[in-house]
């Protein structure tokens, strides 16, 4: 192949990629959005996140600064005769002491945030989350000390984005927007709605193969294995709605399991969780009486 048709490709596969992924990624163009998330949660790593960033940032600037002053100012061409020693022992344990002094401070800050993110006691609430070939089901296992009666549901790609994605449907996804917010690929037809200012565990499975419920927002991921459970917990301050996506390549759809979870008020969410509860104890007495129904009559005696 020709420079020239080396140069026309490698311009095809940027212009295709940037189609495929540019598009994606300023469809709801954000503050800051090429930095991890900051999070609306109580317990987010953003701030270690942060540290850790501009730790290395004044390591690159010491060490490229140093490098380059010694490319351009002390060059052949300018007359620099290069020094004849071995080594300075003092040069030597300056630069092992820093950078050891810098990883134990970087250490124990990741070591307090992990404790913090594994310590789910004194939950208020727990959510078992069960990975699905391509969905998302949501089990509402307790809330304040009390067990939740049989409230939990399926939650999936909601319908238009479905039917939009589908070859040859000649649907413009640029279409499905909430309030102006490119919606394609990122809703569901049943969120997840949680409270706030609550600590909440989740139980986190697998039902088939490995997944991974990830919510950006919440400033964590956790893997949906099957038969191991994982556990995670979040305390929302802020009420809204935040999206996510499964996290781990799944299968076909993998790309199709979004997750959105609704934070709301307390008192907004405990009225929604009791109309939950008795719309499921109406399911359960129409399905009693429908076995009962369909049961056969007794044979008569004698």
């Amino acid at each position: 192949m020709t420079s020239g048709g080396i140069g026309r490709s490698v311009s095809a596969w940027a212009a295709g990629a940037f189609a495929l992924f540019g598009g994606a990624a300023w469809a709801n163009p954000e503050p800051n959005q090429l930095n991890m998330t900051k999070g609306v949660a109580e317990w987010s790593p953003y701030a270690m996140h942060m540290v850790a960033l501009w730790v290395c940032v004044v390591i690159g600037i010491v060490v490229f600064g140093a490098m380059f002053i010694a490319m351009f100012r002390f060059r052949k061409s300018r007359g620099a005769v290069a020094e004849k020693w071995s080594h300075s022992t003092k040069l030597e344990v300056v630069w092992t002491v820093i950078p050891v002094i810098i990883l134990i401070f970087l250490a124990h800050l990741a070591t307090g945030g992990l404790t913090s993110f594994a310590d789910t006691t004194n939950s208020e609430m727990t959510i078992k989350v069960t990975g699905y070939q391509w969905k998302w089901r949501y089990d509402y296992v307790d809330y304040k000390g009390k067990g939740v009666d049989k409230v939990g549901f399926m939650s999936k790609l909601e319908e238009t984005s479905n039917r939009t994605r589908q070859l040859k449907s000649n649907l413009d996804p640029a279409k499905i927007q909430v309030d102006g917010y490119s919606t394609y690929l990122l809703d569901v037809d049943k969120p997840l709605v949680v409270p706030t200012d609550t600590k909440i565990r989740f139980v986190i499975v697998g039902g088939d193969v490995i997944h991974s419920w990830w919510v950006p927002a919440l400033g964590w991921k956790m893997d949906a294995i099957p038969g191991i459970a994982n556990a995670a917990w979040t305390k929302i301050k802020e009420p809204g709605v935040y999206r996510g996506q499964c996290a781990e390549l799944c299968g076909q759809d993998h790309g199709f399991m979004p997750i959105v979870v609704k934070a709301v008020p307390k008192a907004e969410f405990e009225q929604w969780l009791a109309a939950q509860e008795d719309e499921a104890k109406v399911q359960k007495a129409a399905q009693t009486a429908q076995t009962v129904q369909a049961a056969p009559a007794p044979a008569p005696q004698g």
